[in-house]
């Protein structure tokens, strides 16, 4: 599955400056990492973009690439999603994962009620919510807090949510 060899790391926000300058909105602890995982990637593997050198801009960087030398190439790559091959990443602690390890997570509630499962990961800005599709009904969202999601088993792929704490 592609969702398991490739990780997207960051979404192209819009051009910065008018010399080809690609603002990104990144998804990784620090943004400045993403200059140490090499070419960034389309879905399919392709080498989109060549990290060059960057400025820190809040809530992301100004990187310039190899591929991009003009303010219209960096601004038609709008909303572009930028992957890198999972094995370029750090490797997780044993209590870390990535946000990608819980899509297909079995969800209950802290008393024991089954309620779907993980089928995505979404931030809109006001912190990462957990996309959680029951069985039989349309999937609703949950915030991705310790009060909200106090037990995350990795091994079991099993993840406990408190319905009350929203």
């Amino acid at each position: 599955m592609k969702q398991d060899k490739y990780i997207c790391i960051a979404a192209v926000a819009g051009a910065f400056g008018v010399k080809g300058e690609i603002k990104l909105k990144t998804f990784t602890d620090k943004p400045e990492s993403i200059m140490s995982y090499g070419s960034l990637l389309s879905i399919d593997g392709e080498i989109l973009l060549t990290p060059q050198s960057y400025k820190s801009l809040k809530g992301g960087l100004a990187l310039m690439c190899k591929e991009i030398v003009t303010r219209d190439q960096a601004e038609a790559l709008k909303s572009t999603k930028l992957y890198v091959k999972r094995n370029c990443l750090p490797k997780t602690e044993e209590d870390e994962f990535y946000l990608i390890d819980l899509i297909g997570m079995e969800v209950k509630t802290v008393d024991g009620k089954r309620m779907g499962s993980v089928v995505g990961t979404e931030d809109f800005g006001a912190g990462v919510l957990l996309e959680i599709k029951p069985k039989d009904s349309v999937s609703f969202y949950q915030p991705f807090t310790k009060d909200a999601v106090p037990k995350i088993d990795i091994h079991l792929k099993r993840i406990v949510i408190n319905i009350n704490s929203n």
